[in-house]
């Protein structure tokens, strides 16, 4: 059976559901960029266990479900702050077995994961959040869990969302909770991102 549920009441310390559901409202999705990404889709297809439970923050209009459910993943968990969106993904994965949809602010979000895929969240995320937002995917993942995704490298002009960063800031946070498998200018980004993004793969470090 499919889950769909919606927490009405985010921590005030982290982005606004307002803003973010005032973009879904109007939709001002500028960052959708209409399917799922080439890099993500690419490790995914070499990712051994079909079984993995997966978790896909902040995830918009999720279309990696639909690249994870022809591929044979079915324990797919998704999570964003907006009910706007939201209700869309629970239309659109209906029916979906074994796909669960959260309307939560993510970092009150609970449970524990083989593989985070991380696409256009982190750079949603204020700057001020970024050793938060590592923490908190450290504890969603089980010892062996991983991180895969693409991140910004490059700083924006205008004040975010979306925020920018560095290859060299990313190592520093990701270093502290992650050991680092892959972080590297990503070669099969789409046109417009193109010399612009790193892919990233961070297994779990055990902090003792």
């Amino acid at each position: 059976m499919n889950e769909f549920h919606c927490d009405k009441s985010p921590d005030p310390n982290v982005p606004d559901k307002n803003f973010w559901e005032s973009k879904w409202a109007k939709r001002e999705t500028g960052w959708d960029i209409g399917f799922s990404s080439p890099a993500i889709v690419e490790y995914l297809l070499q990712y051994p266990d079909r079984k993995a439970a997966i978790l896909i923050p902040g995830c918009g209009n999720a279309y990696e479900v639909e690249s994870l459910y022809n591929l044979g993943f079915k324990n797919i968990t998704v999570v964003d702050i907006s009910p706007t969106a939201v209700d869309i993904l629970k239309e659109k994965y209906k029916d979906r077995e074994g796909v669960k949809v959260i309307c939560e602010d993510f970092f009150d979000h609970t449970g524990i994961y083989d593989l985070i895929i991380e696409q256009t969240f982190f750079c949603a995320v204020s700057p001020l959040l970024r050793t938060r937002y590592a923490e908190k995917m450290h504890s969603l993942l089980n010892e062996n869990g991983r991180i895969i995704g693409v991140l910004f490298n490059k700083v924006f002009d205008k004040n975010g969302p979306p925020f920018g960063g560095s290859v060299e800031e990313y190592q520093t946070l990701f270093s502290q909770y992650f050991n680092i498998q892959k972080m590297e200018e990503c070669y099969n980004s789409i046109e417009p991102r193109k010399g612009s993004e790193v892919f990233i793969n961070l297994k779990k470090k055990k902090i003792i």
